[in-house]
């Protein structure tokens, strides 16, 4: 029988490969399956939010993509006109990374070969049984069926999800509605701006710089909202549905790309059915509002993948990828809840423009502003107390789950550092604040303290939120496992 690979995960898009980076990092076995042949190269997300471009950070990979990227201090919510302000965020990435989705994949999947992750392509998964100590996934490919056998499954294969399907995982939620078109288009007049927001009565546009001489067009148009999402876009349809709502055009010509979607909306009624877990758009769709798709399955997988392999590697108990679910799931909901509320304020009745002008008013407002920009940029997810044994320290319960932002460490020992360089292995971290020798460790089963990494800090760190805090454990996605008092 074929060598037995610890994790199989299924989908070779940002979240598949992602999760397989760090899986193959920890030393786990782990291969990728993707139905296509060949890469995507049309690129539906566009961009990189604060806190994935900080997942990037933690295993020393950013500068691959601020490389290929261009920084844009403000983000948009419905295509509200007062933008969303990112430069004001605590991190050091505090602007959306414009970066087409194709570039991101290319880029993930260059480290996961650098990792030794074999990426299947032409791989069709279409049965999948387990038991108490496998899962067996059957399909077919080009050259006749395939079967392998693993340890765990992780479907990433997107919203129309194979894995979740066969694993029996209810997807409950709203169908199609209402569709949007967007095409990747030359334009003879492009708008002056670098990127153009136009919402009226006719209906809504936004057009986007995406590459030079390349723009992306994206039509909301109540007149062709009824069309069905798997109707073909023309660019005669594009164009007129632009000249109708913008007054013009801009001389488009020459598609590269035409597209139609819709605003089906649902979310797994949990992410974990035995040995089968699923991440990205395998777990939630929603309406591609305000491009979180992409970012929130990066930063499932940084939660996931982890803990997978705490349990593969390092004789941690299953009950930990429970926590995946219980973490992860509320950022689902809340995803679908801020899509819900963009597509609606992305309607042209009388009402509805009316409420547009209110909230684009009250965003004026810093406090709000910066509430919404978190949001959308992930810097305000935070998760309960991990159910595994802690130190037998005083623990700061307000610490427990919190995002730690980077910052530079002066230490007690050699070259100061920051503290996201710690990371960089993928291992937890255990940061000693303190003036004493204590060097508190959790209570938990052999094998885990190998996956400990020590800083002791020298004196002042400079930020302030660390004020009165003795040493934490950072979990090696960079929250907050335990603090405690100096």
């Amino acid at each position: 029988m074929a060598e037995v690979l610890d994790v199989a995960v299924v989908g070779g898009g940002p979240t598949g490969l992602w999760l397989a980076c760090e899986l193959a990092l920890a030393g786990v076995r782990v291969e990728v399956f993707e139905r296509r042949a060949e890469a995507v190269r049309e690129s539906r997300a566009l961009t990189l939010h604060p806190r994935s471009l900080e997942v990037l950070a933690l295993r020393g990979l950013e500068k691959r993509f601020l490389e290929r990227g261009r920084p844009l201090p403000t983000g948009h919510f419905a295509m509200l006109d007062t933008r969303l302000d990112f430069s004001v965020l605590d991190t050091r990435f505090p602007y959306t990374l414009f970066l087409p989705q194709a570039v991101t994949e290319a880029l993930l999947e260059a480290r996961a070969t650098e990792l030794g992750v074999a990426v299947r392509r032409g791989h069709t998964v279409e049965a999948l049984r387990q038991d108490g100590e496998g899962v067996d996934l059957e399909g077919s490919t080009d050259a006749g069926p395939f079967r392998i056998r693993a340890r765990f499954v992780v479907g990433a294969d997107g919203a129309r999800s194979a894995v979740r399907r066969l694993a029996g995982i209810p997807f409950p939620g709203t169908d199609v509605t209402r569709t949007a078109m967007l095409g990747d288009v030359t334009l003879g007049a492009p708008p002056a701006q670098p990127a153009v927001g136009i919402a009226n009565e006719r209906g809504g546009v936004m057009v986007v710089p995406m590459a030079p001489g390349v723009h992306r067009i994206v039509v909301n148009d109540p007149l062709r909202e009824k069309a069905p999402v798997r109707e073909p876009v023309t660019l005669e349809e594009l164009r007129e549905s632009t000249l109708r709502i913008a007054g013009t055009d801009f001389g488009m010509r020459e598609p590269r790309w035409l597209s139609r979607f819709g605003n089906e909306t649902r979310l797994a009624e949990r992410y974990r059915e035995g040995r089968v877990l699923l991440a990205g758009d395998a777990a939630h769709m929603h309406f591609p509002a305000g491009g979180q798709g992409l970012n929130v399955g990066l930063q499932d997988a940084m939660n996931l993948g982890w803990k997978l392999a705490a349990v593969v590697k390092d004789g941690a108990p299953e009950a930990l990828l429970d926590s995946y679910s219980r973490e992860r799931r509320p950022v689902g909901e809340a995803l679908i809840h801020n899509t819900l509320a963009q597509t609606a304020l992305m309607g042209a009745t009388q009402e509805t423009l009316a409420l547009r002008a209110m909230m684009s008013d009250l965003l004026r407002e810093p406090r709000l502003n910066r509430q919404l920009a978190n949001n959308i940029g992930a810097l305000d997810v935070g998760y309960a107390p991990l159910d595994v044994p802690a130190p037998e320290v005083t623990l700061l319960p307000e610490w427990s789950g919190r995002r730690l932002s980077d910052a530079e460490l002066p230490m007690r020992e050699g070259a100061d550092m920051r503290l996201y360089a710690a990371l960089h292995p993928g291992r937890w971290l255990l940061l000693d604040l303190g003036e004493g020798d204590s060097r508190p460790l959790p209570r938990w089963e052999p094998g885990w303290s190998s996956q400990v990494t020590t800083l002791r800090a020298r004196g002042p760190t400079g930020r302030r939120d660390l004020e009165g805090v003795g040493g934490m454990l950072v979990r090696p996605d960079g929250h907050v496992g335990w603090a405690w008092a100096a």
